[in-house]
């Protein structure tokens, strides 16, 4: 198998630490096992993205020395592939309309009952779910192995009819990620816990499509001090590009690379090249599973 990661984020702001730490990681596995980097702009949700924020992004990761071996994926250019897939699952009845909202799913309890399934909406606008059939639930290779995280059970479970198509005419996260997996030959994906709970689902989407899933691996997050994880809703701190060094130095403690004081004071000269080279030749998957980071513990 040709190995091919890659880094999907969405342009909802510039890089953060936690959003560098999924960068990292990702590239560091691919090329550890001398594997092809890719980078996806995942700008399918024009309300959530600030003007700019891409370049902003791509900027932060060459200043870091993060570079990508193919032309950047713009997920907004990829409309057509998205429409041919939605069209694939509705015509083999695995789809279906719902104007349900979210005052009545919250009413129930967070869990959405299958309403629309029985009763069909009228002709309003709708989003579009996956219909998870008992059959699908069952599948015996619902669970995986998680690279960093090992074996995984099943989620199908615990999950809804998820939604596919929103009700704005956006297409969700849920496909166009897999399509775009599957288009570009995604062969491992390195990513943040926090989305471990979406991988059976995606695994699912990809069989449907009949296109091979990824190894997927779920690496820990860095959280605030009230244990919240990173992120941009979050307000988290943008990286400054002005000190990739000592950004890398940060990610690679929370990766539990071999950052002791004396490998700090010999490599805080070097160019990011240089350390990410050296943590390459350093990395083990082994030590990520242990990890948890707070952004004051590397602050410090």
């Amino acid at each position: 198998m040709v190995y091919i990661g890659r880094f999907a984020p969405s342009p909802s702001g510039p890089l953060h630490l936690g959003s560098l730490l999924c960068a990292v990681t990702s590239y560091l596995d691919a090329r550890a096992h001398q594997g092809r980097w890719l980078v996806r702009i995942e700008d399918i949700d024009p309300p959530r993205e600030q003007p700019g924020a891409d370049r902003q992004i791509l900027e932060a990761l060459v200043s870091h020395g993060l570079i990508w071996d193919a032309e950047p994926l713009y997920q907004s250019q990829r409309t057509s592939a998205y429409q041919q897939a939605l069209k694939q699952l509705t015509a083999k009845a695995l789809a279906y309309r719902c104007n349900c909202t979210r005052a009545r799913i919250k009413a129930l309890g967070g869990r959405y009952d299958g309403h629309c399934r029985q009763h069909a909406p009228a002709d309003t606008p709708c989003a579009i779910r996956l219909a998870l059939s008992d059959a699908l639930i069952a599948h015996p290779d619902n669970g995986f192995n998680d690279l960093l995280l090992g074996p995984q059970g099943g989620q199908l479970e615990r999950c809804d009819d998820f939604i596919i198509h929103r009700k704005d005419g956006l297409f969700a996260y849920q496909l166009a990620v897999v399509v775009d997996d599957a288009y570009q030959n995604v062969s491992h994906v390195i990513r943040g816990a926090d989305l471990l709970c979406m991988t059976s689902a995606q695994q699912l989407l990809h069989k449907l499509f009949g296109a091979q899933p990824p190894e997927y691996g779920h690496h820990p997050l860095i959280t605030d001090s009230d244990g919240n994880k990173l992120s941009k809703q979050n307000h988290a701190r943008a990286i400054d590009h002005s000190t990739p060094t000592a950004n890398l130095l940060k990610v690679f403690t929370a990766l539990g690379l071999p950052c002791d004081a004396d490998f700090i004071r010999e490599y805080r000269d070097k160019t990011p090249a240089q350390l990410l080279q050296w943590a390459t030749n350093n990395w083990s998957r082994s030590r990520v599973n242990s990890t948890h980071s707070t952004l004051a513990s590397l602050d410090n």
